[in-house]
This record gives structure tokens, C-alpha cells and sequence, in this order.
């Protein structure tokens, strides 16, 4: 089965350890989350377009993310930049309950109906700026960003809950590092897990807003 042989030798053979991870993309049907024209290609190791400029990420790409954010089952996660749903569905097979937010209508709309159709229910979907995350529902115990900003937006790092993790791109706009941020007892502690390349995050503390770098 291809899902199988995606979480064999993309994710298990290439240090993705975490057992409740790699379960999760064992349950989740990534074909379900590309465009029919790409269904073919739904369990290749790289990002396919989606529409609206935007990407699902590669399969390796989603799991060291989501590994990276240490999820137990129980906590409250904000991701900015829903995109397909994909990532979200694998975050809400780790997570309590998922907040997403996402700047395209068109794709938050076919993001749900899909999370609708597979019977994802602890998961809440937005359309708006990410890059300022959502106060309303914070702190957050992970924060996930799927596209690449200048620098940590700040705001972010501010709505994490003691010992939060916020797992972001940060870079140019042609390479990034994927970051890892952790916040214990108001200290912030930051490193990189690897490097990447992602889509820029627009928004007010994304490319071009009033608070990039």
C-alpha cells in the first residue's frame, strides 16, 4: 500500500521516530487532501500544488513538524496556514483540538469540507491573517506555522502556554530554517531543526506587513 511504504522509507527510515506520528500518517489518506489532477502522485516525497499559490507540503516536511511540537494528546494547537488540511488532520489525530487559520477562503472552504468528510470534529477553521495568530483562543500549548516569515513573529511567541512549542520557517525567500521555539518559566529558547523551503506567510507580522524584518 503506498501510504504504508510513505511512512516506511520517507518518515521511519529517515529518523522519524515518534510512534504516535507515525501512526497518524498511517490513518490519514493524503489523496484525499491533493487535486484530482495529482492523485497519482498523492504519496511522493514532494509538495504538490494545491491552488491559490500555495503547496501541501512534503510527506517528510509535515512529520518533522509535527514531531518537533511533542504533542501528548491532550493539548490545544493554533496552526496558521490551513492550506489542503492535511497537516491539520494529522494535528488533530495528536492534539485535543486544533484551531487553523487560513488567508484563502477558497482553500479553508474545500479544507473542511474535507476534514467534514473524513469526520475530523475537534478541529476549528478561520479565515483571516495568521500571522497574528488568535488571541481569543490563547495560550496555546503548540503553535504551528506552514509558511516561511522573516523572523519569529513575536505575537506568536507570546500566545504559547508555558512550556509551549512553536515550530516555524524562518528566512528568506528562498531558503528558510525550521525553527523550534520553546517558552519555559518566561525564558525562550530557540533552535533549528533543518533547513527547508516554504511559501512566504503574508499578514501584518509576515512578508510585507508592517512588522517583518
Amino acid at each position: 500500500m503506498q501510504r504504508d511504504m510513505m511512512v516506511e522509507w520517507q518518515l521511519r527510515r529517515r529518523e522519524v521516530r515518534d510512534p504516535r506520528v507515525l501512526e497518524a500518517f498511517l490513518e490519514v489518506p493524503r489523496h484525499e487532501f491533493v487535486l484530482p489532477e495529482h492523485i497519482a502522485e498523492a504519496y511522493e516525497d514532494h509538495p504538490l500544488p494545491i491552488g491559490e499559490g500555495q503547496t501541501i507540503s512534503q510527506p517528510y516536511m509535515v512529520a518533522v513538524m509535527t514531531e518537533a511540537l511533542q504533542l501528548t494528546g491532550r493539548e490545544t494547537v493554533l496552526e496558521v496556514g490551513t492550506g489542503s488540511g492535511y497537516q491539520t488532520a494529522i494535528l488533530a489525530r495528536l492534539a485535543g483540538h486544533v484551531y487553523t487559520i487560513e488567508r484563502h477562503g477558497s482553500l479553508s472552504v474545500r479544507a473542511q469540507e474535507r476534514l467534514k468528510h473524513l469526520g475530523v470534529a475537534n478541529v476549528t477553521c478561520f479565515i483571516g491573517d495568521g500571522s497574528q495568530g488568535y488571541p481569543e483562543a490563547a495560550p496555546f500549548d503548540a503553535i504551528l506555522v506552514t509558511a516561511a516569515a522573516p523572523s519569529v513573529p513575536h505575537i506568536l511567541v507570546h500566545q504559547l502556554a508555558d512550556n509551549g512549542r512553536l515550530v516555524i520557517p524562518v528566512g528568506d525567500m528562498d531558503s528558510q530554517e525550521l525553527v523550534q521555539v520553546w517558552k519555559h518559566a518566561g525564558a525562550v529558547v530557540q533552535r533549528t531543526i533543518n533547513y527547508c523551503r516554504f511559501v512566504p506567510l503574508t499578514g501584518k507580522y509576515g512578508w510585507g506587513g508592517t512588522h517583518s524584518a
